[in-house]
């Protein structure tokens, strides 16, 4: 069994052991003097130049158009996969046995729900970013494939949802689901003057597929089987939870990730 998973990255990091594990170094059309000795995304077809706005997707549409593999997934730089709970260092990250395991039993793994409980994914969206972003999506939903249109509605309305573009699928299902989603985002461009907005919130193509995973998942009816995963930088649970706080209670939007 052959499995792929990349790991997007814009800068020299570590890599996990063994064989799994590919790094991408996204943006590279943009940095092309920086070499950190990783699989660059600007190699053969590609969307390297719109990492700004893509973010990990860029990687995600050169394995699709480049990688053959009988399995892909994506993890960062920063947030991995894992099967070890109450550990979060890096002996904790998904193995080569573990994801062959996982990969034997089922065509879709995904990261355990993000539980978001006093609002949907829509409004806790729209506190912290703009909902507009979504009713754009859906718009242009409607137009390219409306039968995915009642489960838009429904992820919105949830309450959770598996998050980070984060997965590890079966290549059919991965080239399936490539498929449907780059259309969706390219025309979603054109709601918005990328070049001139500020760089973080320009990253919101990125942030909007991340929601859009389970529609296609629901929609197709896959079953998948979530697990966990680890966040190996500093602050990132606090800073999130504190940076909502002042979303919901003082108005603040997002101004930087966390």
């Amino acid at each position: 069994m052959n499995i792929k998973i990349l790991l997007s990255t814009h800068k020299q990091c570590n890599v996990p052991q063994g064989n799994i594990y590919l790094p991408i170094h996204v943006g590279k059309e943009l940095n092309p003097n920086k070499d950190y000795g990783f699989q660059p995304d600007n190699d053969g077809d590609n969307i390297s130049e719109k990492n700004p706005y893509y973010s990990e997707l860029t990687a995600l549409y050169w394995a699709w158009k480049n990688l053959d593999t009988d399995y892909i997934g994506l993890v960062h730089y920063r947030r991995f996969f894992s099967l070890k709970r109450k550990k979060t260092d890096w002996d904790s990250i998904l193995t080569d046995e573990e994801a062959e395991s996982l990969c034997s039993q089922y065509d879709l793994i995904l990261p355990r729900k993000r539980r978001l409980y006093i609002e949907t994914v829509y409004s806790h969206y729209d506190l912290t970013f703009d909902g507009k972003q979504f009713d754009n999506a859906r718009v242009v939903i409607s137009e390219i494939c409306p039968e995915y249109l009642q489960c838009f509605d429904r992820v919105m309305n949830s309450r959770s949802a598996n998050l980070f573009n984060m997965f590890i699928m079966k290549s059919d299902l991965f080239r399936d689901y490539c498929q449907w989603l780059f259309p969706i985002l390219e025309r979603l461009e054109a709601y918005y003057d990328l070049k001139n907005m500020d760089p973080f919130q320009a990253r919101l193509i990125g942030r909007v597929s991340e929601r859009l995973l389970n529609v296609w998942v629901i929609k197709n009816e896959i079953k998948y089987k979530e697990i966990g995963y680890v966040y190996l930088g500093k602050g990132g649970i606090v800073k999130k939870i504190w940076g909502f706080i002042l979303a919901k209670v003082f108005g603040r939007k997002y101004t930087k990730s966390f």
